[in-house]
């Protein structure tokens, strides 16, 4: 007979869930945050990670307003040291480790005769080595927690359908490869690696860097669907990668964007 869930499959009630880029510019919703607090009204603690102290501390607020349990923590996770620190912190507070969302990226635009070779080794370290970091000392953490654990990264669909950002799409498809490797390498654990390849969706990250009507609503009409993404759509699928719903779902890459990765012509790479 075919294994059945419960209604509540999706609850994380008793795990603990580190959440990489979890904070947020101007109180907004990124997509960090946005995991960071739907895992935690699935029942997950969370470890709120950013290298700004204060807005992490401003997403474990958002949790604790709505009666979740959270802790913030300050941590540059392209540094091995600050990695380990975050995995031994998650086991010194909440005594065990299910879940890693790695959200941590930074962008970039130009071809690689463009490209200064500072930023290429910049976007590679933010956007590559962050995950590798990250992962390398969670995973010790959630085997001896003994229950496996389920890793979700964050890439870009600009790993699928480069638009000239070239060092960033290089990066973003290294995070799917890595992510495939992670699969395969820590199956036995019982740990699962997924990816997520967001589309354009509007967050503080983008509109902090100032975005005038009309280019948004060119990015809401590049969706056959017509609408806009936001950090809660990345958030929502970070849920169901980390739940008992993808218990069968490893390796993969989950694009999020609306459709735009099959809707014929690549978009503007200023959208």
């Amino acid at each position: 007979m075919a294994t059945e869930f419960a209604p509540d499959d999706q609850q994380l009630d008793g795990k603990t869930a580190i959440v990489s880029g979890a904070g947020a510019l101007e109180g907004g919703i990124g997509n960090g945050r946005a995991a960071a607090i739907l895992l935690a009204r699935a029942g997950a603690r969370i470890l709120a990670v950013d290298r700004d102290l204060d807005r992490a501390a401003e997403t474990a607020a958002m949790i604790e307003a709505e009666g979740g349990e959270a802790l913030a923590h300050a941590a540059d996770m392209t540094n091995e040291a600050d990695c380990k620190a975050v995995a031994e912190l998650a086991m010194e507070k909440f005594g065990r480790v299910d879940v890693l969302d790695n959200n941590v990226g930074i962008g970039s635009s130009g071809t690689v005769v463009d490209e200064v070779v500072e930023v290429w080794e910049r976007v590679m370290r933010v956007n590559v080595q962050s995950m590798f970091l990250a992962a390398k000392f969670a995973i010790p953490a959630m085997i001896a927690s003994g229950g496996g654990g389920a890793i979700v990264n964050v890439s870009s669909i600009s790993a699928l359908r480069p638009r000239g950002l070239t060092a960033y799409s290089a990066s973003k498809g290294a995070v799917i490869s890595l992510t495939r490797a992670m699969a395969i390498d820590h199956a036995p654990d019982g740990i699962r690696a997924n990816c997520i390849a967001p589309g354009p969706v509007y967050t503080p990250m983008v509109y902090g860097r100032g975005m005038s009507d009309a280019a948004r609503a060119l990015r809401r009409q590049a969706s056959p669907l017509g609408i806009e993404g936001t950090g809660w759509d990345i958030g929502n699928a970070v849920v169901f990668l980390s739940s008992a719903r993808a218990r069968y779902i490893t390796g993969q890459t989950l694009v999020v964007d609306g459709g735009i990765t099959v809707s014929g012509p690549a978009r503007d790479p200023n959208v």
